[in-house]
């Protein structure tokens, strides 16, 4: 697991809030560059890597969103304080006392201030402190720069880690290791992996992405909750437990099935996810592209989502891989 622990710590240390993903987008374009065809950018900023047979009739899109909640600057205090909002759905109840860093014209380090009821605030009402003058800081941070959560990325016991921008760089990392395990497969069909941008803010990337894409198929990669204290277990998975395989009225119920099947017949544990409505990944955007698009979606479990500590078990997103390139290899035309 190690290989994979470095890969996931390399892809969680490049920013990437929604509309400035660039510095993720980038590592992602090398990451998956040994085990593609081409690799190529769109306008949006989403990246993509084609493997397989290439012109095959059946093209399926693998699809994980790059960026990651954070804070977006809205304006810049005489006291020298920060004034912040969310970008993306950060959990606001963990942001006082939460180490950020600043990305102006140099990256700053800060720390988002304490209020005396922070209980009681406004999402618009949050500041970070960087410890600087306001005209010091002034030449330095703009209105509409980003601001990332930062936590030095750690391994917890077994084979779990701890960091922030885990949602979703750990299912950019299932798709990566997923193409590894297929690098010397004779695929039937060809296979388009988006790396997608804005998800955290309406899944805008992967809309675009599907429409120039135009598979024939998707299965779409992210996170999901994990089980923790305060939240009903019968609503999540569990960390270690496999792949969350989703079933909803938006996902196509066949593929869901045959991941099931899949799973079993590979040994492989998942758990489904079972949801009355939208799915709130990308599969929503996706499945509707163009004239539909049957899609499927594959989650990690994880802890402590949107914020700077989410935790994931390494052999979730081992597996997940594993499950996704034995869906692949048994696609025909």
């Amino acid at each position: 697991m190690e290989k994979l622990r470095e890969l996931v710590f390399r892809l969680c240390g490049e920013p990437g809030l929604p509309g400035e993903e660039h510095s993720a987008a980038a590592l992602l374009a090398r990451e998956i560059a040994p085990f593609a065809d081409r690799v190529e950018a769109d306008a949006n900023g989403n990246v993509f890597a084609w493997l397989g047979q290439q012109g095959a009739k059946e093209r399926v899109l693998l699809d994980a969103h790059m960026d990651q909640v954070g804070l977006i600057v809205t304006r810049l205090e005489k006291n020298g304080l920060v004034a912040v909002d969310r970008c993306g759905g950060v959990d606001r109840r963990v942001l006082p006392g939460t180490p950020v860093l600043v990305h102006g014209a140099k990256e700053l380090a800060g720390v988002v201030a304490l209020t005396e009821h922070p209980e009681k605030e406004q999402s618009d009402r949050l500041w970070v402190d960087c410890g600087q003058s306001g005209e010091e800081l002034g030449r330095l941070v703009s209105p509409g720069d980003r601001i990332t959560l930062w936590q030095r990325p750690v391994s917890l016991l077994g084979d779990r880690i701890s960091c922030a921008a885990l949602d979703d760089r750990s299912g950019c990392a299932v798709l990566i290791r997923c193409a590894e395990l297929l690098e010397e497969e004779p695929l039937s069909c060809e296979v388009v992996i988006q790396f997608s941008t804005l998800e955290e803010i309406g899944c805008q990337g992967a809309g675009v992405g599907a429409y120039r894409v135009q598979p024939t198929r998707a299965v779409a990669v992210d996170v999901s909750f994990a089980s923790q204290p305060g939240v009903p277990p019968e609503k999540c998975g569990t960390l270690g437990g496999g792949p969350m395989i989703g079933f909803s009225p938006v996902l196509d119920g066949e593929m869901s099935r045959r991941m099931v099947s899949l799973a079993q017949h590979n040994g492989i544990p998942y758990s489904c996810e079972i949801m009355g409505g939208e799915t709130s990944t990308n599969g929503d955007r996706i499945a509707v592209s163009r004239s539909g698009v049957p899609t499927a979606l594959l989650s990690v479990p994880l802890r402590n989502m949107h914020t700077a500590a989410e935790v994931v078990d390494l052999r979730d997103v081992e597996r997940t891989a594993q499950l996704l390139a034995s869906y692949l290899k048994e696609v025909r035309e």
